[in-house]
């Protein structure tokens, strides 16, 4: 998705907020061998002190935000409907359709849903 968008002027940035003393698997060089191995295209950075997550009422992993040209929330929701073990494909539809009226210059018209996924890993 971050490829197909970017293409198109959005950026993306992924941030990773987890308690990394008691979740060692989550810590910044392990996450940087992930990202390099799926290829991330975008910067991924560690919130140490857990301020960046705190500051946005950040809940789960994934929890996607959209900003858009005034750099104002315009969406805050799921990826898709999929979820483990629901059969559903992960598809990115909500996002996609979000960022499409974003680029549009239009207000997202979709209810947004919120994020499921692990709880953010607080100290």
């Amino acid at each position: 998705m971050a490829k197909d968008y970017q293409a198109k002027g959005v950026s993306f940035i992924a941030i990773s907020s987890n308690d990394v003393e008691n979740y060692p698997q989550d810590s910044p060089e392990l996450m940087k061998e992930e990202a390099e191995k799926v290829g991330y295209t975008f910067p991924y950075l560690y919130d140490e002190t857990q301020a960046v997550a705190k500051a946005y009422d950040a809940a789960c992993t994934p929890d996607f935000y959209v900003f858009d040209a005034e750099m104002k929330c315009a969406y805050r929701g799921q990826l898709d409907s999929s979820r483990p073990g629901n059969g559903v494909p992960v598809t990115g539809k909500d996002l996609r359709a979000a960022l499409d009226e974003i680029l549009e210059g239009k207000e997202v018209s979709a209810p947004q849903i919120p994020s499921l996924g692990c709880n953010i890993k607080w100290k």
